[in-house]
């Protein structure tokens, strides 16, 4: 077996990716299928003994989020399957050990499930919304490895005006609290 090499930050993209500090990072891509492919790459490559997935989201107005609150994903859901069917999973849930970890990281956190689809507003059934999540999770399930999202809220979902949106601010927020996320995450792991 090939020895674990630590944590792994996964990002959609380079801006939502803080330097990496002793610790790999992977760019996968935005939409489900970018995520799913560079993720199993990544974990292939590094074999990390944990995944912190990193990003931003949007929210529903109803969830009244402001511009860089940040969400911890207590469980990812895939929201683009229709019909649901008994072949294809469409929930991944987190541990509460990982969930903790970063609660400890950034205590004013939120901790909410996130939906994940590849087209903005594709999530009704939740009030967070990101593109990647379910992606990245459900590969490092798959590879038996420990996985947990954080996002920073960057919008409401409902603004189609992305002038509006607030994307240095999430920006900055989700770059800014990974290396207490990863710490955390290592002593998790140690």
């Amino acid at each position: 077996m090939t020895e674990l090499s630590g944590v792994l930050v996964i990002a959609a993209t380079a801006p939502e990716l803080a330097a990496p500090a002793g610790w790999r990072t992977c760019v996968c891509g935005v939409g489900p299928v970018e995520a799913a492919a560079a993720t199993a790459a990544a974990i292939a490559a590094a074999r990390p003994a944990v995944i912190l997935h990193v990003g931003i989201a949007g929210a529903r107005r109803r969830a009244g989020l402001a511009p860089g609150t940040l969400v911890i994903g207590s469980a990812s859901i895939y929201c683009d399957l229709a019909p649901r069917n008994p072949f294809s999973p469409r929930l991944v849930t987190t541990s509460a050990t990982l969930i903790a970890a970063l609660q400890r990281a950034a205590p004013g956190a939120l901790v909410r499930p996130i939906g994940t689809s590849a087209h903005v507003g594709g999530t009704k059934e939740c009030d967070i919304e990101a593109m990647e999540g379910f992606a990245v999770l459900r590969a490092a399930a798959l590879a038996d490895v420990p996985a947990v999202e954080m996002r920073a809220i960057s919008n409401e979902i409902e603004e189609t005006d992305r002038a509006r949106w607030h994307l240095d601010l999430a920006f900055d927020t989700i770059v800014s609290i990974t290396p207490r996320l990863v710490a955390e995450l290592r002593r998790c792991v140690n």
